[in-house]
């Protein structure tokens, strides 16, 4: 063979192994701020902001692999061949033959903060926000919350009805906030998005006239019992939002009952709250809210309880669930995440076996909620895999989907009206025109992206010894999808095996989230 033949051989060989083991693809890739040590955002602006490989068919005998770490990387794509065997001890088994719950969906709330902090940025980098989120070139939000008038992320407190003793509510109109700052979020989301976006609402407060402390803050909760007029009135204050929100074409698809029904129970509670037991709780839905959900047409409206920590979650599902009456109104449980570091998933487990037929969802949460805590710690890969650790946590416990806070937050934190800062997945820097995508929103898009609504949990069995959390699931559309989590110092391999195609024989960096996805018939 000659000098020339040896080097045509050569090349089309290298050319073939390139084209048929890795299929890297360029997208548009995170503009990196180093901000020291670790921490790294992505920066967004008018001329420029990252975007996410749309997810699709990689070809056949090929999966696609999306990849964040603390080195920097950003949802960043991969296609890699499967193989016939495995190359390591440590093997993940799928078995879609076991499934356990439905996936709901992922998403943020539109708070007044967050309409506010976008709308601070000029149109063209308000698009890129919005996109970022809910685009098919973003993470692809499924799942949206809506304050019910004001909540600490308001610039001042306010109902929709603040006219005394109106019972019939004649006065009820929505606030300015509402027509300025989440109507028009909600509805350019909805309109740049190619998934049907589940919308819920949740209560902060009644009307100071309508609560014993004549307050909408401190502690305090509806004037009289079940039944009474003001309970009465509180239902249909109720419907009117949903009625009112529905005339700008934004059709809720659930409510809670009440957000964080013990805040309202503790003296000086600082911002907005409405005190319940579970017992106010379960006979306010049997005797005034679900009636009237159902007599005004909303009785599709998937009504949870709770809306509070998983401390009280044994004592409140067993109270009002364990009721009939009360049950038949009732589609799931939503929790919060501020207690999970102390209290065990265990939980969640107990609710859902005694109540298996009630979702659990998880409907807020945020980092840098506690007053030693650096509020807005920008780049943070920490705060990432903490969000990565408990999703991850809960829906191996049946939770069934997770909403964070708000979706975007002035570099404070806020605006929050009783300074109650907090730390947000996209940061709004209104004075350099820009925002940053925190290690948090990649965090949420490793499962928003990919783990569809009607998508379920399967089983999947370690062969080995794993530091390593995962979480897998099948999709409506019979594709498959595993999310691994390495929170450890070191790089870790591991083989997941689908009997169906093959063996994935992957490594993962230290401090890094993949998530991987298939189909069988691939072509």
């Amino acid at each position: 063979m000659n000098v020339i033949m040896f080097w045509k051989v050569f090349l089309t060989c290298f050319c073939w192994l390139l084209i048929n083991t890795v299929k890297p693809v360029q997208t548009t890739l995170c503009a990196q701020k180093n901000l020291g040590g670790d921490s790294i955002v992505c920066v967004c602006n008018s001329d420029y902001c990252d975007t996410v490989e749309p997810n699709g068919n990689p070809g056949k005998n090929f999966y696609n692999l999306y990849q964040s770490s603390k080195l920097g990387h950003r949802l960043n794509y991969t296609a890699i061949p499967f193989e016939k065997n495995a190359t390591t001890e440590n093997i993940f088994y799928i078995n879609i033959n076991v499934t356990y719950q439905s996936i709901l969906g992922f998403g943020g709330a539109f708070t007044d903060a967050a309409g506010i902090n976008i709308l601070s940025l000029p149109e063209d980098v308000q698009e890129k926000l919005i996109q970022s989120y809910y685009s098919p070139d973003g993470i692809e939000y499924t799942i949206g919350r809506i304050p019910m008038a004001s909540c600490d992320f308001s610039t001042h407190p306010y109902s929709y009805d603040d006219s005394p003793m109106d019972f019939s509510l004649s006065n009820f109109s929505l606030a300015m906030e509402d027509l300025k700052y989440k109507i028009p979020i909600i509805q350019k989301a909805l309109s740049i998005s190619s998934r049907e976006i589940s919308i819920f609402g949740s209560p902060w407060s009644a009307p100071a006239w309508m609560k014993t402390n004549n307050n909408m803050t401190g502690r305090g909760s509806l004037i009289g019992q079940p039944g009474g007029k003001y309970f009465k009135t509180w239902a249909n204050y109720f419907i009117k939002f949903l009625d009112a929100y529905k005339s700008h074409n934004i059709s809720l698809w659930g409510l809670t009952a009440q957000n964080e029904p013990t805040d309202g129970e503790i003296y000086k509670f600082p911002f907005q709250a409405m005190g319940w037991t579970a017992e106010m709780q379960r006979d306010f839905i049997i005797q005034d809210l679900g009636p009237a959900l159902h007599n005004n047409g909303y009785q599709d409206i998937q009504l949870m309880i709770m809306d509070d920590q998983r401390l009280v979650l044994p004592e409140w599902t067993s109270v009002i669930l364990s009721d009939k009456t009360a049950s038949q109104y009732i589609a799931g449980t939503a929790i919060h995440w501020y207690t999970d570091k102390i209290i065990p998933s265990g939980l969640l487990t107990y609710a859902h076996d005694k109540y298996p037929d009630k979702f659990i969802f998880a409907t807020e949460a945020c980092n840098g909620d506690l007053p030693w805590e650096k509020h807005v710690d920008l780049g943070s890969w920490e705060r990432a895999e903490s969000y990565s650790h408990y999703i991850l946590q809960d829906l191996n416990h049946w939770v069934t989907g997770w909403t964070d806070w708000n979706i975007a937050l002035d570099m404070q934190g806020g605006p929050n009206w009783v300074s109650n800062f907090v730390d947000s997945p996209i940061i709004v820097n209104a004075d350099k025109r820009e925002f940053y995508k925190q290690p948090m929103f990649y965090a949420l898009g490793h499962f928003s992206k990919f783990v569809l609504p009607g998508s379920k949990r399967v089983d999947i069995k370690q062969n080995g010894i794993s530091s390593l959390e995962l979480a897998a699931f099948i999709l409506p559309d019979s594709s498959k999808v595993v999310v691994v989590l390495n929170r450890s110092d070191k790089e870790e391999t591991f083989s997941i095996n689908d009997p169906a195609v093959g063996f994935i024989n992957a490594q993962i960096p230290a401090h890094a989230i993949q998530t991987y996805i298939w189909w069988n018939n691939q072509s």
